[in-house]
């Protein structure tokens, strides 16, 4: 079936994080949501703008509404989690939803207009504009830049050894736990903006064979839900997998190609009655 409209996903939503116990991230809601739904690979690839997904958009905004509804809350992990009131609704309706939303805005709207604060065009997110950044470098450059991450994240003796015929191995390195162990790895790197398929898990482990303990594939992109099942599928050498938000949070946290500030904001409430008692 096609990707339903994000207010068709509120009820699965819902169900999705009952079936989860209560709280999820985003992926095992998708995941979730994607299996009740029945939703086939092809569905769930098609793309929306930039590096998102049709479904994953979709699904963003079935929270939104859910959580300005009350029903949802989310931390700042990226986990989300049914709150006292909606873990009492079965199911909701969600034209009720889309009208309390919609009076919330117009009263939003109203308080911006007052303030003058109020913008014509939403900009992009800062992961978003990271990404876009990202996809419009070279393959060599994005290579280099995925070598310097597992570097700083780190991997020793990384190098960059894409060719042609290699099976899609672009480079290797050796990862090293508590100063005891090691692990020799390969990994592959793709600017892309679609969902990596199963396949493409497929033919890496099969490179991989023979020549490293483990691999990893970096993506822009996203991987569809049956590849993140095949590259931990039991009974064959595991994949580690980075998709696209994950990367823009690795390179936040690393400081590449991103920087962070901080602001102090003061919340100032002037106590009328102080001056009352004078």
């Amino acid at each position: 079936m096609p990707v339903p409209k994000y207010d068709a996903l509120i009820n699965p939503l819902l169900e999705a994080l009952r079936n989860l116990g209560g709280s999820a991230a985003i992926q095992e809601q998708e995941d979730e949501v994607a299996s009740l739904l029945k939703l086939s690979e092809k569905d769930l690839a098609e793309i929306q703008s930039g590096n998102r997904t049709k479904f994953s958009y979709r699904l963003a905004w079935a929270r939104n509404y859910l959580k300005r509804y009350g029903a949802l809350e989310n931390s700042a992990r990226g986990v989300w989690a049914l709150t006292a009131q909606g873990q009492k609704i079965k199911k909701v309706d969600k034209e009720e939803v889309k009208r309390f939303v919609v009076a919330l805005d117009r009263k939003e709207r109203k308080a911006k207009e007052q303030e003058g604060n109020l913008t014509e065009n939403e900009p992009m997110t800062w992961e978003e504009q990271l990404l876009e950044c990202v996809r419009k470098m070279s393959p060599d450059s994005f290579e280099r830049l995925c070598q310097r991450l597992l570097r700083e994240s780190g991997f020793i003796h990384v190098e960059v050894t894409g060719r042609s015929g290699d099976g899609g191995i672009d480079g290797k390195g050796v990862v090293r736990l508590g100063g005891l162990l090691s692990f020799h790895m390969i990994f592959q790197c793709k600017r892309f903006k679609g969902s990596v398929s199963p396949s493409v898990i497929r033919d890496f482990r099969g490179a991989m064979v023979g020549r490293a303990d483990k691999g990893l594939i970096i993506t822009t992109g996203s991987f569809s839900a049956n590849a993140r099942r095949e590259a931990q599928r039991d009974g064959a050498p595991p994949i580690d997998v980075i998709d696209g938000q994950i990367l823009a949070e690795k390179l936040k946290e690393l400081g590449l190609g991103v920087e962070v500030r901080e602001r102090v904001v003061e919340d100032v409430r002037v106590i009328a009655q102080f001056f009352d008692q004078i």
